[in-house]
């Protein structure tokens, strides 16, 4: 079947929905917070450029990856709403999204490592949390589980003679 798509044509809100799979009230929402945007047509419905799918289906995966939509409004900030981004455009939200998704995963590998060790969080009830936080010394450092909140300052200054990652 030979066609041809017109990627100037407008989509209407049916259509969005029946290609990502988001529900009208989820489009409207993330309108709300300047993710996406619409413009209206003669009947006073909703309509969107066809380059909005490709928004909402990176909001789509964000969510999944449990990314808040603020860190992804503030990479789509770069990109421009009146006409479909450039591959230029792309690749520059790309590298944003990039660093924060690199930041995101050293947490997250640095949380699987720890899960079974301290992460400093001040309930003292594991055998490694004597050596990494003895009298909870990381409280100094600030609220909640800071050796899993700072992974580049793990506290050598509580007295732990153990590389980071380590536990016993």
């Amino acid at each position: 079947m030979d066609r041809h798509v017109d990627t100037n044509v407008p989509l209407a809100i049916g259509e969005v929905i029946r290609r990502t799979g988001v529900p009208a009230s989820a489009l409207h929402f993330y309108e709300r917070k300047g993710l996406i945007f619409s413009s209206r047509d003669g009947c006073n419905q909703r309509i969107y450029a066809r380059h909005m799918l490709r928004r909402i289906s990176l909001i789509i995966v964000a969510k999944r990856l449990g990314v808040p939509l603020s860190d992804l409004a503030a990479v789509f900030a770069g990109l421009p709403r009146d006409h479909a981004p450039t591959h230029e455009d792309w690749q520059r939200m790309s590298r944003a999204w990039k660093r924060q998704l690199q930041a995101r995963r050293r947490i997250l590998e640095n949380l699987e490592h720890e899960l079974t060790g301290c992460i400093g969080c001040g309930c003292l009830s594991m055998k490694a949390c004597a050596l990494l936080n003895p009298d909870d010394t990381l409280q100094e450092e600030g609220p909640g589980p800071v050796r899993l909140q700072q992974p580049t300052r793990r506290s050598r200054a509580a007295g732990s003679p153990m590389s980071p990652g380590q536990s016993s």
